[in-house]
């Protein structure tokens, strides 16, 4: 079985303009049309979608992981006075 031939397209035609009538057609034709360009465009945005998400994930693997220990500030350190403090106790 391969695809309609020609009076079998003629057939199916002549089936659709009956059930549907001749001006429903192009107004069904023209919502087809509609549905498969926002159809396309939202697979377009699902890629998109996913090549961001895709692209986070590579950052976020690039960056070092910091431990429970440890902290992105950078280490305190003592000023000069409270090291003459300790000094002066001891």
């Amino acid at each position: 079985m391969g695809l309609p031939g020609g009076w079998e397209l003629i057939l199916i035609v002549l089936v659709l303009v009956l059930l549907f009538g001749a001006t429903k057609l192009p107004q069904m034709a023209r919502s087809l049309g509609q549905s498969a360009r926002v159809f396309k465009a939202e697979a377009r945005g699902m890629k998109q979608d996913e090549e961001a998400a895709k692209k986070e994930k590579a950052e976020r693997e690039q960056k070092p992981e910091l431990t429970s220990g440890e902290s992105s500030a950078p280490p305190v350190t003592s000023t000069v006075d409270e090291k003459q403090r300790n000094d002066s106790k001891n």
